[in-house]
């Protein structure tokens, strides 16, 4: 991808002037971003996908004036309002998961770290349809894809939620832009701005591109959760012991020995090179919960090889990072990973290339289903 060259998707600006100009700073209006855009399946199609167990999905319903109901998935068709019928969103999480399609779309935006990637979510909704006025914690990109949708939108001072509705919706939102998307058209919104999407019409398909903004409390958890997993599969963890512990009668009291011995535990588990950046990398491309691969016969990978849909992968100075583990590399081998996962594929040559060890990383990849031979 050439980041200085102007793209249709971002309103004529190349992805370098998108990221300076607007990314985490202001909105985007793109008017026809993909001309002649097709939904990444059919109506019958995302509907089937929600009646599975494996997809996540979610039916939002506004009943008459102001109540509104939340059923989580599966959803089979049963379980869904007559196409007629007002005020109902369907969404479809993580649907790249599923659909070429989908995850060929999500692809158009890594001009952003794939790192920060999220997902493809779609929403069908009947007329009237939408979520509530809300706000999200992370960029967004919204693409109608089908019918049209009106968005509502602008800044929030006092962020205050509903407490009688099952969904994360604003108490009270005064819009400042309101724009009419057609299919083709395209609003990318900031972290932070409230946003009001209704189907206009009915028969509305909305692609939703999220991106990944963890917490700094769940990113810390999460970091620890997994460097705590690592030591317990050493044998040489120490365990505290306190010989010189004297008798008391402030047995309430926690003992400053016991105090520091907890430090030290934190301080060592950190202590590890790279500790954080490796575990990082591993929680970054560890697969989603209803994630898995089917294992199949060994491939070989001369033809070349591209990454399946449902793969992450990531690499920093000293690792490659694929569906969360991690491994050293270095030399041509390292500019081997790398490339597969900055452009999810390697020709034939590129596979002659490598070296023994990545030659046989890369068919248990195959054999595991991580990768797909090239077609």
């Amino acid at each position: 991808m050439d980041l200085t060259q102007a793209q249709s998707l971002l309103g004529g600006l190349s992805p370098t002037q998108f990221m300076r100009r607007h990314w985490h700073r202001k909105p985007l209006l793109v008017r026809q971003a993909i001309a002649g855009v097709v939904p990444p399946v059919t109506r019958a199609a995302m509907f089937a996908l929600a009646a599975r167990e494996d997809v996540e999905s979610r039916l939002i319903q506004r009943d008459g004036g102001d109540a509104w109901q939340l059923r989580h998935g599966p959803l089979p068709r049963r379980a869904l309002p007559p196409l007629a019928r007002p005020g109902w969103t369907l969404l479809v999480q993580g649907l790249d998961l599923h659909v070429d399609a989908a995850h060929e779309l999500l692809a158009r935006f890594r001009f952003v770290p794939a790192a920060r990637l999220d997902d493809l979510m779609l929403s069908y909704a009947s007329e009237g349809g939408g979520v509530g006025p809300h706000i999200d914690s992370y960029d967004v990109f919204l693409l109608q894809v089908q019918g049209r949708r009106r968005w509502r939108f602008g800044r929030v001072e006092n962020v205050q939620l509903r407490d009688d509705v099952p969904l994360k919706m604003l108490a009270s939102f005064t819009p400042q832009q309101d724009w009419l998307l057609e299919p083709g058209d395209m609003l990318y919104l900031p972290p932070g701005w409230a946003h009001d999407g209704i189907a206009v019409g009915g028969d509305c398909m909305t692609a939703s591109i999220g991106f990944r903004a963890p917490r700094a409390d769940e990113l810390a958890q999460a970091l620890l959760a997994r460097l705590a997993d690592a030591s317990q599969a050493s044998d040489r963890v120490p365990h505290y012991r306190d010989p010189g512990q004297a008798a008391t009668t402030a047995s309430g009291e926690v003992p400053q020995a016991l105090q520091r011995f907890a430090h030290w535990a934190l301080a060592r588990a950190l202590s590890e090179p790279q500790a954080i950046e490796r575990t990082l990398g591993e929680w970054l491309t560890e697969p989603k919960a209803q994630v898995w691969f089917e294992a199949g016969a060994a491939k070989n990978a001369e033809r070349g090889v591209q990454l399946d849909r449902r793969s992450r992968m990531a690499y920093d100075a000293r690792y490659i990072f694929i569906n969360g583990e991690s491994m050293r590399a270095a030399g041509r081998d390292a500019r081997l990973m790398r490339a597969l996962a900055d452009q999810c594929r390697l020709d034939a040559r590129a596979v002659r290339r490598a070296g023994p060890e990545a030659r046989t990383m890369l068919d248990e990849w195959l054999a595991c289903g991580w990768l797909q031979a090239a077609p």
